[in-house]
């Protein structure tokens, strides 16, 4: 019996995502060149696509469609940021259920291919999903927005959430079951609707997220939503989500406070966080230097005031720490990140 390699699509699969790139004119061969892979493998029924060759395809439909839904829908396009905009929109939501709610609401302001709907009954949370017009990519399109919605929500809570099932209108189609090893729960197919079904605790939970952790989401979400890396947060996520809530500059609580907040020793919390790699001092400085970045890529901040919200009493010493923190000045990074050039 052969085994399938982890974190990899059939490339049967792989074609089926491309599909509405290819009837907007850009066909696979170009598509796998552009994205630096041989476009033979497209011929071999067997063969299979690693998780980062599927982002690199990705990213290059979306340049290409300039489209986030890869070119599936035939009368509808949602342009690139929009995904980003609902990120920013539901991300100081107190809990799942405000998220879910904000993100339907948010979508439904623009034509995109699906409707959506939530509803609770029975202890159980419910997720429909319907299609604007009959479409031949109707079962890609619904797989995809599954997947993405269960990943994001999962990246928001800080947990891998597993649906207690899914199911879909129609019938199964080709090579389902490789969506259907995406989840560790029953896909079923030939049912009423297109739902989520969950458990209704889920919409009680509150965002492990922040504006700050956000942005470094979004600078590789793709990559984080594909990847399924939306694991439980461990301590050193737990510490940074508490400092975020709190902090957005220069001064934070004492290691003892952030201890009688987790119900731990000083020396656990240590021990604990060293086996993870870390210590509270680096998660301090990588929350300043994440804060710093969140301010020098809004234009309408001089330096001067970022120090200040920074909680430096002196713009030389912030300009000393960031450099320590990053190997470059603010304004070097605020360059870089509106894309300015340095004579500006």
């Amino acid at each position: 019996m052969s085994v399938r390699p982890a974190n990899t699509l059939s490339i049967m699969y792989v074609q089926r995502l491309l599909a509405g790139a290819a009837r907007r004119g850009v066909p696979p061969e170009e598509l796998f060149e552009r994205s630096g892979l041989d476009p033979a493998r497209l011929g071999d029924p067997d063969g299979r696509i690693e998780g980062g060759e599927v982002i690199r395809l990705v990213q290059e439909v979306m340049r290409r469609t300039q489209d986030e839904f890869i070119g599936l829908a035939s009368d509808a396009r949602s342009k690139p940021g929009t995904f980003s905009m609902m990120a920013h929109a539901v991300i100081n939501c107190p809990n799942l259920a405000q998220a879910i709610r904000r993100s339907l609401d948010f979508y439904g302001l623009f034509e995109t291919p699906t409707v959506a709907s939530m509803e609770v009954a029975d202890n159980e949370g419910r997720v429909t999903l319907s299609l604007r017009q009959d479409t031949p990519f109707a079962d890609t399109i619904l797989e995809v927005m599954v997947f993405v919605s269960v990943r994001f929500w999962s990246w928001l809570v800080g947990r891998r959430l597993d649906p207690l099932v899914i199911e879909f209108a129609g019938d199964p189609p080709p090579r389902a079951a490789e969506f259907q090893q995406l989840f560790r729960c029953p896909v079923n197919y030939g049912m009423e609707t297109n739902v989520i079904r969950f458990p209704a605790a889920w919409l009680t939970l509150p965002l492990a997220q922040t504006p700050l952790s956000l942005s470094r989401f979004l600078k590789d979400s793709l990559a984080l939503i594909i990847g399924g890396r939306a694991k439980p947060v461990g301590l050193a996520d737990q510490v940074r989500n508490m400092l975020g809530k709190e902090a957005y500059g220069n001064s934070f609580p004492e290691l003892s406070d952030i201890c009688r907040q987790l119900n731990m020793t000083q020396q656990t919390l240590r021990r604990r966080l060293k086996d993870e790699g870390t210590s509270y001092q680096v998660i301090k400085d990588q929350m300043r230097e994440d804060a710093a970045r969140f301010y020098l890529a809004k234009p309408a901040l001089s330096i001067d005031e970022i120090a200040l919200m920074m909680g430096f009493s002196e713009a030389s010493a912030f300009h000393r720490a960031f450099k320590k923190w990053t190997g470059m000045t603010p304004a070097a990074c605020r360059r870089q990140l509106l894309g300015t050039p340095e004579n500006d």
